[in-house]
């Protein structure tokens, strides 16, 4: 569809990827050709990542938000939002982005002891050059080809590491080898002699057979260098003999050792990957490795060589938590796509920037959404918050012109409440200096505002259909394009015009599903220390559900407003997947939220009582948590420290947890053989409507901020040819 002036677009939604095509949308290079109007349900920008400001300044969010060094586009886009912002670093103490994150390179995971108790595994990731979203060189770090080498290259520093593990060796000095230095890509037709080599080296005991290893591995890397000219078949016969040879001397010796077994997890891990690249020829197949995505995970290591004890490792276990991957919501069910699990693994590793984990320094509202929201306004983007979208209405099929594709006639929504005087919604509000995003709304804007509060309106509820108007917006009238930003949970309701004639659309609900997930966040009167943790703060997960991943979140603490009161001096942040009912509730259970929220109560009391003290053994007594450590904001130290001694769920009532159950707050699942039904940002079935989301097919097909940021540069790009595919990082389909 086309008209002379700019073009108006209209973005339904407030997430990761809607205010990415709007930035992207409104750049200066389009010299003002979009004129961008956002509508979003309730009172504030962020999508699953929203967070508010409750009591005492406390931060409140959906959930565990924390930033990865491989995110280069959502870095790229903040690093760029930031400088046009041009915060005065005198008044505001986040005025860059080096000012709202910080590197935080210790990761945890728990295992279960075997008799009773849990062992917590940290690890340091050393800095990696550069910082997320600087200029990429010319060796671009995300294709196949890089990634596999990086892996061969991990398998050889294992090696090496368990070498100079053992000071009874032979002196055999193999390190200029393993660089890779001196070795030269083993001749086609000796492959046979190299294997036969190795199994010399071996043959003399398991000191020698580790200086073999090495040489052996810095071979793996050197050919995989050469991969895909190297022959596939003659590479894999080579791979599979030096897995072999490893598996059969290591794994009974590291397993013994519980300093080893999980070195030997991991080297077991990359083995059953570089295998299965050769053997599923990744290189040579235009899909990538989306070629295997129709295969779980685990499934596919494990016809790759991969053991039973490395499948069900802690480190495997994490990672499966850390994707919420679990169909819904049961432990009993993980899934992951095996493609896009190895891509996201091997990103993680291998291409961060910086540091592994980069932490916010306040919510994910106030160093991402409030900044974001401030360069919109500036550049003349209209919010209209209070919108909650009811219909995509399609123009009817007999009315197309032949040739004429289908297109969106009309947005159909409903208004929530009206803003006094007519103006904009105006939703930030100053804490010690930083604009924010409150906890709930500022209902003294709001047309009938104290009668809305009275009436306990839950703006942000798919079970509150409450509402003050409606309004429809006509194309040609009101909009030109629609960039279609909500979840994937919420098209059934909103795209029925669409879902009735699309049968592509249909299978995308079907088989694209989700996962409710549950928050709690204490904020505690003693430190980890105290608590019994010694280690450095950390981001852990694979502990005991329903809590299985937890982040040492006590940075947050000066950016919050306890006043003169003593503040806490820890703050712990929770989160898991939330087991889904039998049966879905209907539309009209208004009291399905609270419920599901009683439900997450009580898992954080059962948590807390049974299993708190395996992370900090010091939190709990003879009778259960300690419920005096909790900080309450409301009630002076005395009078909660008596109230929690009688009644340990009273105390629990003063921290912050969430049920996360909206069709639009639900986690997407990246669930093998579902992942080729997504539909991309650049399909054009629609002449004038594209969608954007970390549901979406955009190249990074996992629920993150990085897949939700390449998804809206896609939309961008569909409609404004710009940002160009080339420029969005890792962006590899064909």
């Amino acid at each position: 569809m086309h008209r002379d002036g700019p073009v108006r677009v209209a973005v339904i939604g407030g997430g990761c990827a809607s205010i990415t095509a709007a930035f992207e949308l409104t750049r200066p290079i389009h010299q003002g050709k979009y004129q961008v109007t956002v509508y979003q349900q309730g009172w504030r920008l962020g999508g699953k990542g929203a967070s508010g400001r409750g009591p005492a300044g406390r931060i409140e969010e959906h959930g565990l938000h924390v930033w990865l060094g491989f995110y280069e586009n959502a870095f790229r886009l903040l690093r760029e939002c930031y400088a046009e912002l041009g915060r005065d670093p005198a008044t505001c103490r986040m005025a860059t982005w080096r000012d709202a994150f910080f590197p935080d390179s210790h990761v945890a995971v728990a295992e279960p002891a075997g008799n009773g108790e849990w062992l917590n595994w940290t690890a340091f990731f050393p800095p990696a050059d550069g910082l997320p979203g600087d200029p990429l060189t010319a060796d671009n770090p995300f294709t196949i080809k890089s990634y596999l080498v990086h892996t061969s290259a991990l398998l050889r520093t294992l090696l090496v590491g368990l070498r100079t593990r053992h000071p009874q060796s032979d002196g055999c000095d193999t390190s200029a080898g393993a660089a890779g230095g001196g070795t030269d890509v083993p001749p086609v037709g000796t492959v046979e002699s190299f294997i036969a080599q190795v199994a010399d080296w071996l043959r003399f005991g398991a000191l020698t057979a580790a200086a073999g290893l090495i040489e052996a591995a810095a071979l793996v890397e050197l050919v995989v260098r050469a991969l895909p000219l190297y022959p596939q078949n003659l590479a894999l016969q080579w791979l599979n003999a030096i897995a072999g040879i490893v598996r059969g001397q290591l794994e009974s010796v590291m397993c013994a050792d519980e300093d080893t077994r999980c070195k030997w997890e991991i080297i077991d891990l990359v083995l059953a990957i570089l295998v299965g690249a050769v053997r599923f020829r990744l290189l040579l197949d235009p899909r990538g490795l989306d070629a295997i995505n129709q295969y779980e995970c685990r499934e596919w290591l494990r016809m790759n060589g991969a053991s039973e004890r490395s499948l069900n490792s802690a480190f495997v276990r994490s990672l499966y938590d850390l994707a919420l991957a679990y169909e819904g919501g049961d432990p009993q069910r993980p899934g992951l796509a095996a493609g896009q699990a190895v891509r996201g693994s091997l990103r993680m590793f291998f291409t961060y920037r910086g540091a592994l984990f980069w932490k916010m320094r306040a919510g994910m509202g106030d160093v991402v959404f409030a900044p974001f929201y401030e360069v919109l306004k500036k550049r003349g983007v209209r919010f209209e918050f209070f919108h909650r979208l009811e219909n995509v209405q399609l123009a009817p099929a007999d009315t197309l012109a032949p040739g004429e594709r289908p297109y969106v006639q009309a947005l159909e929504f409903d208004v929530q409440a009206r803003i006094e005087g007519g103006g904009e919604y105006q939703p930030l509000f100053d804490v010690n200096g930083l604009p924010c995003w409150p906890a709930a709304p500022n209902h003294a804007q709001l047309v009938d505002g104290a009668r809305l509060q009275q009436e306990g309106r839950q703006f942000e509820s798919h079970w509150d259909r409450r509402r003050v108007d409606t309004t429809t917006l006509q194309v040609g009238r009101d909009f030109d394009f629609v960039v279609l930003g909500v979840s994937i949970g919420v098209i059934p309701q909103v795209c029925r015009e669409i879902l009735a004639r699309d049968a592509r659309w249909r299978a995308m609900v079907a088989n694209v599903k989700t996962v409710a997930t549950q928050a709690l966040q204490l904020w505690l009167r003693e430190d980890m220390r105290q608590l019994g943790w010694n280690a450095p703060a950390v981001t852990l997960s694979g502990f005991v559900k329903p809590f299985d991943s937890w982040s040492d979140m006590t940075h947050l603490i000066p950016e919050e407003d306890w006043g003169d009161d003593a503040p806490p001096k820890a703050v712990a942040y929770f989160c898991s997947v939330l087991p889904d009912p039998p049966a879905p509730p209907p539309d009209g259970d208004a009291a399905y939220p609270a419920a599901r929220r009683d439900e997450v109560y009580a898992n954080a009391v059962h948590f807390l009582n049974h299993h708190i003290r395996d992370l900090w053994p010091r939190a709990a007594g003879a009778d259960g948590f300690r419920w005096e450590l909790l900080a309450d904001p409301a009630a002076p130290r005395s009078t909660q420290a008596d109230a929690a001694s009688t009644d340990g769920a009273y105390a629990l009532q003063s921290q912050y947890w969430a049920a996360n159950v909206n069709p639009s707050d639900r986690y997407v699942l990246a669930l093998p053989g579902s992942l080729q039904y997504r539909i991309s940002p650049l399909d054009n079935t629609y002449d004038n409507l594209t969608i954007a989301g970390d549901w979406t097919d955009c190249g990074f097909n996992e629920g993150c901020v990085e897949a939700a940021v390449m998804s809206g540069r896609l939309a961008a790009h569909a409609l404004a040819r710009w940002p160009r595919l080339e420029d969005i990082i890792g962006y590899d389909h064909p």
